[in-house]
Parts: structure tokens; sequence; C-alpha cells
């Protein structure tokens, strides 16, 4: 298919030609950065993982383990619409987040997650033995406990409510729980109304020293052989789905995907295959193109024994493929077909006519030849695409903008960004905009707001008003961390919107109990005269207009008061106060291990958690947990529970090597009043 651009689009130059393609240039520069503006719509978004705009501008987002959130730009509150049950070891938990082509009739939202079911967890009377890890080693019946899905479902919206009771099943996605990684999972619709749901490999990716997963062993945990799943054309993972759901939420398949359905040993929901973590996509809705990033592999270097070192891979999908994993990065990039029994390698694969013959494979042998992705980059500076710069691989797949001239949205972004699609890199903290041309080939590349923080952006979609939401994920492993957040970009280069701050004090006491609250730090960037709107209790009522006011509680609690000012354009913008009234929160701490003490990966680290609070503390309801820091991202490895025990961190062959490893701790407890404090503490491990 070939790429549809609007004149508009068509008409602008890119600000930088990629290097090789097309000598430097420069025209019809961006509007500078000055014209935009940040506004913070959610401080407090737990840790996050995936948004979706509705068409009134409200804005769902979810937390992994299993909270949905919904910001209200009326009242500027951000209401707990539901909690999903969802099981939580390792990546687990609930993933994507999308909204129905036609919701405005029909209110349904799907979601991506992981069900509880009955797989084992950690046992707390056990310390020293974490039952919800899946064995490495073993038979068929040892790792069948271990057996899991991801769900595919849809509910409906009621208001600011998400009712779990609603729940249509649609899709299952068999995974090998008890073992990290790659759970994928974002969900988009195309123009026709066709649903796209991509999906991790599953597979274990530290014991193959950063190279290719394919361990065959017979005794072997499959979960640490990707041929199993992304090379497996009758397997659901390591893919890009295409179904249509139907009004009953069952689904047919559409015409078009990369297997004729009927055809032994395929599934035909597969519309891409060959895929490791293709954590984010999007597809643009005027083209049918999909945008689609996938996460790299962790070698630095590459290997004549292994393979290439790990690349980052961005692709615009216009026609059913195989991008190749785990055998290929790209047509001329192989990796080498490895032997973990014998350590023995043998040739580089054939990305021309790949063929799976591992026992874990219940599907074709002879696969498609592999297609190249359009952007293949790696830690290091790219000759083609210098552009992207250098560090970490977290590539993410953002949508391309459209722009519409009738829209009447004051915050709408300018034409300049028409039909460019949007990449974010994950560790590289940015946001890039791609140029194409008519066969989707990157002809240029331009930083999108550089002077504009984006700290380890998670999501982003452009919403009905033209501007850029952002889900933050901040720096930190699996929590809320203190810069994680939901944003909006506005192009506002007239008018800016108040940066509103609010501020309380005391802040601890139980029933009845007055706080002061305070407005100090509030201002309008253009000197606009404000209004005041407090929210005390998160009722959607206003409760004072007063620039600081007091208010009392009468009962125990947690509250989230909310500021919301507006100026006389009628701009607005609002914050939060989290407050608890009643018993404090917990106080937590590591008395072992702590920062900077000597450490090596495969040493068993003794851990003491302090715990303060104003009951009886619980040491069974302590959980630790041991996650493997890489380049700002982690990778859960271990939990345990109890305010003393000890955690192994294994020496890690697929990360040997490699730089920015630390041993990362979490401690959590939940008290009987369901309050709760954590604790982190992160180890380097000893230089030689």
């Amino acid at each position: 298919m070939r790429r549809l651009l609007t004149a508009a689009a068509a008409a602008l130059l890119a600000t930088t030609m990629v290097t090789g393609l097309g000598s430097p240039a420069r025209a019809a520069a961006p509007p500078p950065d000055a014209d935009f503006q940040k506004v913070t719509l959610n401080d407090y978004p737990g840790e996050p993982m995936a948004l979706a705009v509705l068409p009134d501008k409200r804005v769902l987002h979810t937390a992994r383990k299993g909270q949905v959130r919904i910001h209200e730009p009326r009242t500027g509150r951000n209401v707990l619409a539901a909690t999903i049950p969802v099981y939580l070891h390792d990546e687990e938990g609930v993933q994507g987040i999308a909204i129905d082509p036609d919701f405005e009739r029909n209110h349904w939202v799907y979601v991506y997650y992981s069900p509880v079911l009955n797989t084992p967890v950690d046992d707390p009377a056990t310390p020293t033995v974490n039952e919800g890890n899946a064995p490495e080693t073993g038979t068929a019946a040892d790792f069948a406990p271990f057996k899991g899905h991801l769900q595919l479902s849809r509910f409906k919206l009621r208001g600011n409510t998400l009712d779990l009771g609603s729940e249509q099943k649609i899709l299952q996605v068999p995974v090998d729980r008890g073992v990290c990684c790659h759970v994928g999972g974002k969900i988009d619709f195309d123009g026709k109304g066709n649903l796209y749901l991509s999906t991790g490999d599953d597979t274990n990716p530290f014991a193959s020293s950063g190279y290719t997963p394919i361990d065959e062993r017979p005794d072997r945990n499959p979960a640490f052989d990707a041929q199993r799943s992304s090379a497996n054309t009758n397997d659901l993972r390591g893919k890009l789905l295409r179904i249509t759901v139907k009004p009953n939420g069952s689904y047919t398949v559409p015409r078009g995907n990369l297997f004729k359905k009927g055809t032994p040993k395929t599934r035909p929901e597969i519309y891409a295959m060959g895929l490791r973590n293709p954590f984010r996509f999007d597809v643009d809705e005027r083209t049918g193109v999909v945008y689609m990033a996938d996460y790299s592999p962790d070698a630095q270097q590459p290997n004549p024994q292994r393979g290439p070192a790990g690349h980052g891979r961005w692709m615009a999908i216009d026609k059913p493929a195989n991008y190749g994993w785990p055998y290929c990065v790209a047509p001329d990039m192989p990796y080498v077909d490895y032997d973990f029994a014998t350590g023995v390698s043998r040739a580089p694969f054939n990305c021309a006519q790949p063929v799976n013959e591992s026992p874990n494979n219940t599907g074709l042998r002879n696969l498609p030849s592999v297609e190249k992705a359009e952007v293949v980059y790696t830690y290091g500076a790219s000759t083609q695409f210098p552009q992207l710069g250098t560090g970490g691989i977290g590539p993410m797949a953002g949508p391309a903008y459209q722009y519409d001239r009738r829209s009447k949205s004051p915050t709408r972004w300018p034409a300049h960004f028409d039909g460019k699609p949007l990449f974010y890199e994950w560790t590289r903290d940015y946001v890039k905009a791609f140029t194409l041309d008519d066969q989707d080939q990157v002809t240029a590349i331009e930083s999108v707001l550089p002077s504009i923080i984006f700290d380890n952006p998670m999501d982003i979609e452009f919403g009905p008003d033209g501007a850029l939401y952002v889900l933050e994920y901040g720096d930190g492993y699996f929590a809320e961390n203190p810069e994680a957040q939901l944003a909006r970009v506005d192009y506002a280069p007239a008018n800016k919107t108040p940066i509103v701050k609010i501020n309380a004090e005391p802040t601890v006491g139980s029933a009845p109990f007055t706080v002061n609250f305070s407005s100090a730090g509030t201002v309008d960037p253009d000197g606009d005269a404000l209004r005041y709107a407090w929210d005390f209790d998160a009722d959607g009522d206003v409760d004072s207009r007063h620039p600081n006011p007091a208010y009392t509680y009468h009962q125990n609690g947690d509250y989230r008061a909310t500021l919301k000012v507006t100026d006389s354009t009628g701009r607005s913008a609002s914050a939060e106060f989290l407050l608890h009234v009643g018993p404090v929160a917990p106080t937590v701490s590591f008395v072992t291990p702590t920062a900077g003490q000597p450490f090596e990966f495969g040493d068993t680290v003794t851990f003491q958690v302090n715990v303060v609070d104003d009951q009886p503390v619980n040491c069974a309801s302590v959980e630790v947990s041991y996650i493997l820091g890489h380049d700002q991202h982690g990778h859960p490895l271990s939990t345990t529970s109890g305010c003393t025990g000890s955690i192994t961190t294994f020496i890690d062959p697929g990360h040997a090597g490699a730089e920015n490893l630390a041993a990362v701790f979490v401690a959590e407890y939940t008290d009987a009043d369901g309050q709760t404090g954590s604790a982190q503490v992160v180890l380097n491990p000893s230089e030689d």
C-alpha cells in the first residue's frame, strides 16, 4: 500500500534529512517549543501502563496492578473507575486499553490484562522459597501449573465507572507464567473497525547472553525458547493480531491476514509475526499502515558465534509479514543457530527461507521470508539514523498526527506535524517525528519539543482536541515513581493555561480533622485573572472558591483534594493533594542491604526490613521483590515475604558484559487499615 499524504504534509519539508537518503535541508521549521505547554493532569497515576482519550476529552489511564482511572477535565478530578483483579508476577498485570470506534454510541472499553486464575503464588510462610516462580527445568507436569493466559475483554463504561460485570471475553492468548518476560499488549483499531492487538514473545531473555533465546533442551522450561511463540505460526504470541469483534463479543477474522483461515498449523488471527516485544504501535486510520516498534535483546556487541548485538526496530506494516524474531533482526542480519545443550554454534539462520525445527514448535516448519523494518538501530550512534542518538533501546511507535483545519480547538497541534508518525524512546526520554515518502521509508527525523521533558514516556495519543496526551513512567522500577504522571501537551502560542500549585497543613491527624489548604505559587503565564474551585472530597461538587480555604474532614479515609483554576479565557488546569485522615501509613525502610554494599550477581543477599506503624506489624504482609535493573528499566525476577530473609541474585548470562546493571530490592507493606508504605535500595555490582 502506498502511503497517502495530505497536500499540507507534502508541502512541508522536514527539518533534517536522514543521512544517506538526502542532503541536509532546512525549510518550514517547526514552531518553537515556547509555543507549546505541558499541562499535568494526574500526578498520581499508579504504575502507569496505557491511556485512551475519550471523545469528551476524559482520559482513561491504567496502572499495572489493576487500577483504571479517569481524568475528568470538567472538574479536574482523577476518578478510580475500576480495579481489575490481576495476576502480577514479573511484567504481568493490566496492559493495554482502548475505546471502541463507535464508543459514543456503545460505550465499550477494551482491556488486555492478566486474569488471576489458579496460578501458584508465593507462600509468605516460606520466605526462602518463592512458589510463584516456575521451575527452569523439569517435566511437562512440573510446568503445567504455570500455564495461563492473557485476556482481551471489553467492558461498558457507565459514567465514570468501568462496569466489570459487563465483561465480554473476546480472545485469550496462552502464556507460560512464573517466568519473565514480554507480554506486549497494545490495542488499536483501523478505519474499518478491525481490532489490532500486539503480543510479546513470552520468553525469558536472561539465559541467552543477550542473543536469541532458542533453548531446545528436553528438560528445559519451554519459556526459554522463542521458537514456540514468535516463530510459531500456530501460536498467538510474538505477533500482531487482527480481528473483527462482533456485537456479542465473539470475533471473526478479516480477509488479508498472514495465513488464510483453515490453513493447517496456523492461526488466522495473525497479521504479522516474528516480533519480540511489540510494546507500542498505532494504526494510521487514513492509510491502514501500522506503525510498530519492537524491543531489542540486550547484547551490547555482535558475536560471530551468536549473532548481532541488540537492535530496536520500527516498522511501517502495510501488508502481512514475518519480521524474523528469533532468527533474524533483518533479512541481512541473522542470528546463529546455537545449541544450548552442547554450546556449539552452527550456521547462521537463513532469513530468506527460515525454518522452525524446534521440538516446541506446533506450527509450520517453513516460515515466510523475513521482512525488513524501516528503522533498525543499536546502542551506539547509527550511521543511517544519527538523529536517534545513543543509549538504551526502548523503541515506542506513536501515532501520525492528523491535522484538522476545521477544528476550533485552541490546543490543536499545528499543520507542521500532519502525517508524521511519532517515535518515542522510553530509555532515551525523547519524542521524534518521522517524515515518510510514499513507500513508507523514513526520509527525515526531527526532534519534537526537545526542551519539554518526556520522562520515560509510556504511552502517547492525540486527543479529539488535537493535543498530545502523554503517560510517563518516570525513573524507577515497578512502582508509582515520583516523576510518573498523565499530562497533555498543548499548542498554545497565544495564551497559556494556568500553572496550579496546591499545599496543605497539617497533614497528619484523625477525624474531625481541619486542614488549611493553599494555592500559593499558582500563576497564569499571561497574567490573566484566575478563578478557583476546590473539591475537598472528590465528589465532583465545588466546596470552596476561595484561593486559600480551610476544610474539616469528619470521617477517616483517603481523600484526593482537587483544585481547579480557570483563567479569563476559559483555559483551566488542576492539581491534587492526596490526604490520609486517620491512622498513618507505615514507614518502610531497609536495614540491609544498603546502597553501595559489595555485591556480585550470583550472591545470596540477606535482607532485613524495618516497618514502623501505629499498630502491630504483621511481617507476613511484607513483600520484598528482587528486580534486575538495566538502562532505567527493570525485570522483576523474584518476590518473597517477611521482614527478614534472603534472595539469590543469580548470575544473569543474558546481561553478562552489559553496562548499567543493578540489583534493585523493593519492600512494600500494607497494614490492616489498607495503608501502604514502600522502600527501595539499589545495589551496583562491584568492579573487578
